[in-house]
């Protein structure tokens, strides 16, 4: 990390300046030739006297045109990045505006307009940081370059792009290649007004923005709804009448049933919810993705007859005996079962689990989306006491993701330093056994994980398909975090 002084800011066209902000592009048009290592904030000037500088919009459907970004006006201006000149290119030839265009948010049209009025075009490359607060200051009605009321001290450990991420999209640009991915460009952009009020269109749009090289290869946090109903789960578990003073024993182990049944679909179980408890009551009821059948207990301990209880309530509120018979059995609740309780308990055929077990599961599950496989859950639900059996499900998942990400920690570090943009399953076996990791594997088991990791519904790795599979060769996408 290096600490750099800025005391002056360039010019360009709002939309320019968001644009390079958003990592959408990493050029600008300038006046005249950039050296390299000339540094500068972005100063993003009202476009409503720069109509050559109009960004294009794509739109999904031809026939609805083009459409013009609204004009800026601003009384103040906010600076929010500063960017270093990596190359300057001095772009006269018609035939390269087209595909200047593809790469950028600038219209051939307008392209060709500068052209006609000067000899050259002169493309700088910049690689942009983000401030650590933006800079309002007042507006300035023109010229080049604009006085910072300030000199700014900041640094380069803000890029936004990764160094791999930037030196590709400098390559593509110096060679004017046509983007990757047209369609989904133009996806993007008609996202980009319903992003702003929609959670979900403001995810897929950060995804996107990821595979498209768009933002940096920092992993995108999922817009999550809220989730804090996770951590109430084992205090609802654990209820005393001194924390309830205001509620009867009768709404306690409500609330209980409630959270339990919201966890197991969280969980990815399909409830009954023509069975809600209550008096004479089958407290759960899950049909999919197999059947179980379940009593909650809220308080200190479980009592000793809820195994006997939950076999006669199975029996009287279920028509289908069979179901009743090859469903898994579960018994949720506080404290240690007494010996009674795990006699009857492994007789029947019954887990137990503590709430707070459940609780680990289901952030589990919130952390790593899809993470908890519930046929194997299935297994570790063991007759008796089974939170030891379902912990050790749980670490299972966490160090099986604990490869996973040290697999594309691999895979991202052959690409910085080798320069390759593709690498082998041969090469990343080598640097993977060298790199003291959390779990051997064989050359098959991490092709296996890097096929995984590539897919369309993970996306944390690209895929280019041999002859056969030891022709297989893979791509950095994005990290794969691990929570704390």
């Amino acid at each position: 990390m290096s600490l750099v002084n800025i005391d002056r800011a360039i010019r360009l066209p709002a939309p320019d300046v968001e644009a390079l902000i958003q990592g959408r592009m990493i050029a600008a048009i300038v006046w005249r030739t950039f050296n390299p290592g000339e540094q500068y904030a972005l100063y993003p000037a009202d476009n409503s006297n720069m109509p050559l500088m109009k960004p294009k919009q794509m739109s999904l459907f031809p026939e609805s045109g083009q459409l013009e970004l609204p004009l800026v006006v601003l009384d103040k201006v906010s600076i929010k990045a500063w960017a270093k000149c990596e190359l300057c290119q001095m772009v006269n030839e018609p035939e390269s505006l087209e595909a200047l265009s593809r790469l950028t948010v600038w219209k051939t049209e307008a392209l060709q307009q500068i052209l006609q009025q000067r000899p050259f075009i002169f493309v700088a490359y910049l690689r942009v940081y983000l401030l650590p607060q933006p800079l309002e200051m007042p507006v300035h009605p023109s010229g080049n370059f604009v006085s910072l009321p300030k000199s700014l001290t900041v640094t380069d450990s803000t890029p936004v792009l990764s160094d791999t991420i930037f030196a590709k999209r400098r390559q593509k640009l110096e060679k004017l290649e046509p983007p990757e991915h047209p369609e989904l460009e133009e996806l993007h952009s008609a996202l980009v007004h319903l992003s702003t009020t929609n959670p979900k269109a403001k995810q897929l749009d950060a995804e996107i923005k990821m595979f498209l090289g768009w933002s940096s290869d920092k992993p995108v946090k999922p817009i999550k709804p809220d989730l804090a109903w996770i951590k109430t789960i084992a205090a609802l578990g654990n209820r005393t009448k001194e924390l309830d003073k205001d509620k009867s024993n009768y709404q306690a182990g409500t609330d209980f049933e409630i959270v339990v049944r919201d966890s197991l679909e969280f969980l990815g179980f399909t409830i009954d919810y023509a069975h809600k408890g209550g008096a004479g009551g089958l407290d759960l009821l899950c049909s999919k993705p197999y059947p179980l059948v379940g009593e909650c207990k809220a308080g200190k301990k479980i009592p000793n007859d809820t195994a006997v209880q939950l076999l006669n309530l199975g029996t009287l509120r279920l028509k289908d005996k069979e179901m009743l018979a090859k469903a898994t059995k579960l018994i949720i609740g506080p404290g240690v079962p007494t010996p009674q309780l795990m006699d009857a308990a492994k007789v029947h055929g019954m887990a137990i689990m503590n709430p707070e077990t459940l609780e680990k599961l289901v952030k589990l599950q919130s952390t790593y989306p899809n993470s908890v496989d519930l046929f194997k859950l299935k297994e570790y639900l063991k007759p008796g006491q089974s939170d030891d059996e379902v912990a050790k499900y749980i670490e299972q998942v966490e160090q099986e993701i604990k490869v996973r990400s040290h697999v594309l920690s691999i895979l991202k570090k052959y690409h910085e330093n080798s320069g390759s943009e593709q690498a082998s399953v041969d090469a990343l076996s080598g640097a993977y056994s060298m790199s003291n990791p959390p779990k051997k594997l064989s050359r098959e088991e991490l092709h296996e994980i890097l096929v995984e990791l590539s897919s369309p519904l993970t996306g944390y790795a690209g895929r280019v398909k041999g002859e056969n599979l030891g022709r297989d060769r893979f791509y950095f996408l994005r990290d794969l975090s691990l929570n704390d």
